[in-house]
């Protein structure tokens, strides 16, 4: 009688991680700091899922199917998270995740806030430095490496002589709604594309814009 072999595990399928970074509560829920998590959440409506605290991290997680493949098939199987701890321990809640989903670092996606992007643009980048985003460095120092996926959402320089900290941690301005709905829209676009079409052909269609 033959005797099945098992399927080795291919990148894709493993899970992917797509954490949206900000800070816990509705003090917060506005900032312009907090703008990966609502891109986050933004996912969350679309696939109809509950972010829920999760047992093993630090954070407010759900399993979902990001996107639809060639053929109407479901899209890769994700990770949506959002820290409930703040910006800067921001990496113990992606190490736990991490550990829990056995993802591998290529497919950590971090959804972040970027002063040196205009507000209302969409760019994306694998590795490199942290620019300062004290979120980002915690990220890096839990995963040991650098080397995972960022979709970075242009929120611009603050005006004047206005100090970047106070900037990020404010609302954004009632004049910007519609912008920022936009943005977020962006943001979870790409994510979506990101994790379906892979970096390259996400990068020619935001990076375009």
């Amino acid at each position: 009688m033959a005797t099945s072999v098992p399927r080795r595990r291919t990148p894709t399928d493993e899970a992917w991680l797509v954490l949206g970074m900000g800070n816990p509560g509705p003090r917060y829920a506005a900032h312009r700091h907090n703008v990966g998590a609502m891109v986050v959440e933004e996912l969350g409506r679309q696939t109809s899922a509950t972010l829920k605290q999760h047992r093993s991290a630090q954070a407010r997680a759900a399993e979902v199917r990001l996107g639809t493949l060639q053929g109407g098939l479901p899209g890769p199987r994700a990770v949506i998270a959002v820290p409930m701890t703040y910006m800067n321990v921001s990496g113990g809640p992606v190490a736990g995740l991490v550990s829990f989903f056995k993802v591998p670092p290529e497919q950590v996606v971090v959804v972040h806030d970027e002063l040196d992007i205009d507000f209302g643009s969409v760019r994306l980048k694998r590795g490199g430095g942290e620019g300062g985003h004290n979120g980002l460095r915690s990220v890096s120092q839990s995963l040991g490496t650098k080397d995972y996926l960022r979709v970075r959402l242009g929120i611009g320089r603050p005006p004047g002589r206005q100090d970047p900290a106070d900037y990020v941690l404010s609302d954004f301005p009632a004049r910007d709604r519609v912008e920022v709905e936009l943005l977020v829209g962006e943001g979870a676009d790409a994510v979506l594309d990101l994790v379906s079409l892979g970096l390259e052909a996400t990068q020619q269609r935001f990076h375009s814009r």
